[in-house]
């Protein structure tokens, strides 16, 4: 299955271009459902949300929608993957589960300053949970940050998958696809516009790759040579795809979506 949205929905930028003027706010990832089948969630990267966040977002959505959810930066740039026991539980008592079957990969976007520590790595990929019950189990473990709101449950037992994405050069490392490939975790493919460093290791059983703009970071456009490039790529690979745009700020992501995703329908 190949999944392809954007990094997020709420941009005001959107509005008038990519979402109708007429369109009110509330129905903003609604209309995107209808033309997109996954999206990133930002906002708990920012911070933790709430239950009823994601059930809301859950009901906008047709059943086969996914969100990808982006792992709290807590945990990836002000913890830096240490320590991290506590924060862990509470992400997952926040309410992710409460997608249901929407849930989709769970991103942790490393900081650029943060280097390669083969132990870190490896002790931080030993505590992710596999699966929804595995998450549910470790959200009993939570702290009174999200006391009297905590939701530690899962209507069924799914795989769960994960993806890094990393941004520090020391991560060209023979020993950082070994490590995930071990966890079945995958490797981001990144498309930074240079900025950060470009892998295309296949480390789990999808492909998960980001798009954040070709030749300027989160603003430059793919033009149709380059996405019929990405969809020849990802026919290659063969393997379940999520690929999201985060060139948000000339309003590219959603139309580059929906250009890539025309190009793959039927593959």
């Amino acid at each position: 299955m190949i999944r392809i949205g954007t990094s997020g929905w709420v941009y005001p930028r959107w509005r008038g271009t990519f979402y109708p003027k007429a369109l009110v706010q509330r129905r903003e990832l609604e209309y995107m459902a209808q033309r997109l089948n996954s999206v990133e969630i930002n906002g708990s990267f920012y911070a933790l949300q709430r239950p009823e966040s994601y059930q809301k977002w859950a009901a906008e959505t047709p059943e086969d929608f996914v969100f990808a959810v982006k792992a709290p930066r807590f945990i990836t740039h002000m913890k830096r993957l240490v320590d991290v026991d506590a924060p862990l539980a509470n992400f997952f008592a926040s309410g992710v589960l409460a997608l249901e079957g929407r849930l989709g990969p769970v991103l942790w976007q490393l900081p650029p300053n943060l280097r390669f520590d083969e132990r870190v790595l490896a002790e931080f990929l030993a505590k992710l949970p596999m699966s929804t019950a595995a998450a549910a189990e470790l959200a009993t473990q939570h702290d009174d940050k999200v006391a009297g709101r905590a939701y530690t449950t899962t209507d069924e037992d799914r795989p769960l998958r994960h993806a890094i994405e990393v941004r520090h050069p020391s991560f060209d490392d023979p020993a950082v696809p070994r490590l995930l490939r071990d966890s079945g975790v995958a490797l981001v493919i990144a498309d930074s516009a240079g900025r950060y460093p470009y892998f295309e290791d296949i480390t789990a059983d999808f492909v998960y790759i980001r798009l954040h703009g070709a030749e300027e970071l989160y603003v430059s456009g793919y033009t149709s040579e380059a996405l019929d490039e990405w969809a020849a790529k990802i026919r290659a690979w063969g393997k379940d795809t999520c690929v999201y745009f985060d060139n948000d700020v000339k309003v590219r992501a959603p139309f580059d979506a929906m250009a890539l995703r025309e190009r793959l329908q039927n593959s």
